[in-house]
């Protein structure tokens, strides 16, 4: 398995999005799993966010590359993903974002205060994250969500480079790097 261990990267506040602020854009989401064991160790809650603008061949989720896709994520999502992470009945190690691009610009505004919000809440809640952005891709604005992300999988799908066998990445190109744990 290719990982990294790194080291978290520091958080810059207050950088502005630039291009990025599409009028206000709100994020949309597919789909929500309050249970999950496939996407990332453990037990966890699982959130699939709409839009990804890297259309790599062969994606197994071809559904969330509009940003319109499923339905708006708002604060009733937000309270139901805190408190299925809280719920003592069943223990969950942490939370999955994955997509679409969690990563895109589009989808940071709304997800770097819920990933704020679970560090602050559920300090002993892992936050695992799926991009098709190397971490050395990543503009300012997108790494202000890193000092709250654990495990990082990072880089597109390349269908040339599939590999089944391959744990918590479809590709041999996909780095996973451990920022914490």
């Amino acid at each position: 398995m290719q990982a990294k261990e790194s080291e978290s990267p520091s958080a810059k506040p207050n950088i502005k999005k630039s291009e990025f602020d599409l009028n206000k854009t709100k994020m949309n989401y597919l789909q929500y799993y309050p249970v999950d064991i496939v996407n990332g160790e453990g037990t966890r809650c699982t959130l699939f966010v709409s839009g990804c603008t890297h259309g790599c061949k062969g994606c197994y989720n071809q559904k969330s590359w509009s940003f319109s896709a499923g339905v708006p994520f708002g604060s009733e999502m937000e309270e139901q993903i805190l408190k299925d992470l809280k719920d003592t009945r069943i223990k969950r190690q942490g939370l999955t974002l994955s997509g679409g691009d969690p990563l895109h610009p589009r989808n940071v505004e709304a997800l770097l205060p819920l990933v704020q919000r679970v560090k602050r809440e559920c300090p002993d809640k892992d936050i695992w994250v799926w991009t098709g952005y190397k971490l050395e891709e990543l503009n300012e604005y997108q790494r202000q969500m890193l000092p709250y992300i654990d495990v990082l999988i990072d880089g597109k799908f390349i269908q040339e480079q599939a590999d089944p066998s391959l744990v918590w990445r479809g590709s041999a190109n996909q780095i996973i790097h451990r920022f914490k744990i």
